[in-house]
Formats: C-alpha cells, sequence, structure tokens
C-alpha cells in the first residue's frame, strides 16, 4: 500500500500526492471547494427571483430582464476559457480566492447600481470575475483528489454549488420581499464575502499542479484543440450546453408564471420554491457515489430522463404539481451535472484544466444563449412553448450521452489492448 502522511497519499512511483477521503486535509478541502461552490452561485443566480422587480421597476420585457443573468452566465463562460491558461501560470488557489472576493464585492456594488445599464455592465463584470472559480476547482480536485474518490468529492463540490444556487435565490427573495432588491443584493454579496474568506483559510496548497510561467499561446491552443479532438470529451461538452440551458430556461420564466394570476405568488412564497435545490445537494452527491459504483454514464442517462420528466410535470396547471416538477427536474440535472463534469476529469489526458475550461465554457454559454431564447417562447407561446424548447434540448443531451459512452468505452477497450 502507498504511505499516507498527513491526509496525503503518495503513489508507489512517488510521483503524485493526493488527499485521501477520511483525513483531516480531505476534509478541509472538501469544506473550502463547498464553500466555494456555495459563493460562486449564489452571487451568480442571486438576480433570478429579481426578474419580475427588474422588468416593472426598469420598464423592460422579460427576455431584457434575463440579461441581468445572461451577461453574467456569457461573460463567465468566456472568463472561464482564459481562466484556465491564467491558473497554468497564478495557481489554482490564488486565482480561485481572487475571484470570489472580488464577485462578492461587485455584488455590493450591484446593490447601488442607479441605472438599468449601469446594472448590466456590473453583473457582466461579475461574469467576467467569477470564471477563475468553476473550471480551475474541477481541475483542483482532479488533481489533489484520490481518482477512486473523485465522484464522491465532485458530488460534493457541485451540492456547494446547489446549496449556494438556492441560498442566492430564497434569501435574496426574502429580502426583497422585507427590505427591497437593493438591500437584498447587498446582503448577499456580504455573505458571499464571508464565505470567500472561509475559502482561503481552509484549502490546502495544490501538490501536483506544476506551474507554468509565462504565457505560451501555443500550449494553450494545443490543449485546448487537444480535447475537442477526444472523440468523447466534445460529446460531454455538448451535455453541459443542453442540460444547462434547460434547466435554467425553466428557472427564469416560472417566476414569472408564477407571480401572475391564477398562482399570484409573492417575493418570499416564489423565492422559498427555490428550497427544492435541497434535493440538487443530495442528488449531486448521492449521483457521484452510485457513479463510482454501478457505472457513471447510467447514473447520466437517468439523470436525463429524470430532468425530462420534471420539466414535462410543469405542464400541469396544479401549483403542487409545479413544484413537483420544479424537484425532479433539479434532481435529474444536478444528478447528471455531477456525473457529467466528473468524466470530464476521467477521460481528459493531461491538463485537465483546460478540458475543465472547454466544459464550463459550454455549460455556460448554454445558460445565457438558452435562457435568453426561453424568453422569446415564453413571450410568444406561453408555458407549453418553453417546456417543449427544454424537452429538445434534453433530447438531444441523451443522445450526446449514448454517442459518449461508446466512444470512451471504445477508447477504454484501446488502451487496454496497448498496454497488453
Amino acid at each position: 500500500m502507498p504511505p499516507s502522511v498527513h491526509g496525503v497519499k503518495t503513489t508507489i512511483a512517488g510521483e503524485k500526492h493526493y488527499l485521501t477521503r477520511g483525513t483531516g486535509a480531505y476534509r478541509r478541502a472538501s469544506l473550502a471547494l463547498f464553500l466555494s461552490g456555495f459563493s460562486t452561485f449564489s452571487l451568480l443566480y442571486c438576480v433570478q427571483p429579481l426578474l419580475p422587480i427588474f422588468s416593472q421597476e426598469f420598464a423592460v420585457s422579460p427576455a431584457e430582464s434575463s440579461l441581468s443573468l445572461s451577461l453574467s452566465t456569457g461573460f463567465l463562460a468566456v472568463a472561464i476559457v482564459c481562466a484556465a491558461a491564467v491558473s497554468e501560470g497564478l495557481g489554482r488557489r490564488s486565482l480561485m480566492a481572487l475571484s470570489l472576493v472580488g464577485a462578492a464585492l461587485l455584488t455590493v456594488a450591484t446593490a447601488f447600481a442607479p441605472n438599468w445599464h449601469l446594472l448590466l455592465v456590473i453583473r457582466a463584470l461579475q461574469g467576467l470575475v467569477l470564471g477563475g472559480v468553476p473550471a480551475v476547482a474541477m481541475a483542483y480536485l482532479a488533481e489533489e483528489i484520490d481518482p477512486r474518490g473523485l465522484g464522491a468529492t465532485m458530488g460534493l463540490y457541485v451540492g456547494g454549488t446547489a446549496f449556494g444556487g438556492m441560498s442566492g435565490r430564497v434569501l435574496t427573495g426574502i429580502f426583497a420581499e422585507y427590505l427591497g432588491w437593493r438591500p437584498a443584493l447587498f446582503l448577499i454579496g456580504a455573505i458571499g464575502l464571508a464565505a470567500a474568506l472561509g475559502f482561503i483559510a481552509l484549502l490546502p496548497p495544490s501538490k501536483n499542479f506544476v506551474r507554468r510561467p509565462g504565457f505560451d499561446p501555443r500550449f494553450h491552443a494545443k490543449a485546448w484543440l487537444g480535447h475537442l479532438k477526444n472523440p468523447a470529451l466534445p460529446f460531454v461538452f455538448a451535455i453541459a450546453f443542453l442540460a444547462m440551458g434547460s434547466f435554467v430556461t425553466i428557472y427564469n420564466y416560472a417566476g414569472f408564471r408564477l407571480v401572475a394570476p391564477p398562482y399570484g405568488l409573492n417575493q418570499t412564497e416564489l423565492g422559498l420554491i427555490f428550497t427544492v435545490y435541497l434535493f440538487g445537494i443530495g442528488a449531486s452527491s448521492i449521483g457521484g457515489l452510485i457513479g463510482d459504483r454501478i457505472g457513471h454514464f447510467r447514473v447520466l442517462l437517468f439523470g436525463l430522463a429524470l430532468t425530462a420528466a420534471g420539466s414535462a410535470l410543469t405542464l400541469f396547471a396544479p401549483l403542487p404539481s409545479i413544484i413537483l416538477g420544479i424537484v425532479v427536474l433539479t434532481t435529474g440535472f444536478f444528478m447528471s451535472h455531477s456525473i457529467a463534469s466528473g468524466l470530464v476529469g476521467k477521460l481528459a489526458h493531461g491538463t485537465k484544466g483546460h478540458a475543465s475550461s472547454l466544459y464550463m465554457l459550454a455549460y455556460y454559454v448554454g445558460s445565457s444563449l438558452m435562457g435568453s431564447a426561453g424568453g422569446w417562447f415564453f413571450a410568444v407561446e406561453g408555458w407549453a412553448a418553453v417546456v417543449l424548447f427544454t424537452l429538445a434540448m434534453l433530447a438531444l443531451a441523451f443522445i450526446s450521452a449514448c454517442v459518449a459512452q461508446h466512444f470512451a468505452q471504445g477508447f477504454a477497450q484501446d488502451f487496454t489492448r496497448r498496454k497488453a
């Protein structure tokens, strides 16, 4: 058995030093990454329950109000690609810390935006700053965690993102109901800053990361192109684009449906619906554990089917059916995302940060483009058109998962033959 020192496992060859489950270092890293996911997604999605308020206060359409979220996720998608390259020189831990602190301060600044256009500018800048977290966090986990427990740890990180997404939406809705939307955003920014400081205090330094001084465009271009040539990875990236696009579309426009007659929910009631994210937290961790045992693609396909079933349930008029549909959709989505993000680390060969950045690029481009496109369907044909739009995306995601599984199995067989 390889020796273990202070929770860090050294391989027989002495080349890697992994954090192993059950040790203090592993627990600190897990909690730190949970806090990073919480902070990132609470800051990113805190505006979602405010979209109907923005639409009224600034006299903009539902699709235009969604720009306060879509611009953040769109710029985040671009920043993620750059963040992977920057982290090769600056370091994973340092870049994540700077990003979390900067994004929290920008959320505080959003509370003081005097007009709609400046609010959008600040939200776009926030997306740029947050790009230093998601892809780099996935790369840190893939590099530092014992591969045998990577699925569970990735599930815990994704659970942190689910908890953050829930907290940002729920707390913002409650704060906005009683204090107004500006104090609500100020408080969310303060909570995000506290989480960022906790992350800095807890995360262990990287052991397996090799810093690359300077910036070599050819190296990064070659790394990204290499991952795109991997037969399975582009289809995993497609899953990220399509699944996230469908998920955000439902969440963006469900609020407009539920504040209108016959439901007439207030901001607190609307925000409390987002507590269904708790199901996403459990699904992320459980999905990762089950995937480690019975196969990741099996769980991925099940999660996508569950997401589609939840989307379809929201077609029914009774409020309990809509809430149940959102619960099922959230459970399936986070199970799928947990598995797909873990597959990136398993299928990528070297430069895992670059592979993660491509996954997150697809993830947030899907959120930005499809989330805004859903507003057109909602305005023209209503909720039924929104659901059909999401079901079409999820059908394509399911097909992509089947193709990715085929190529991944073929590659594994080829690799085994080469070793033999």
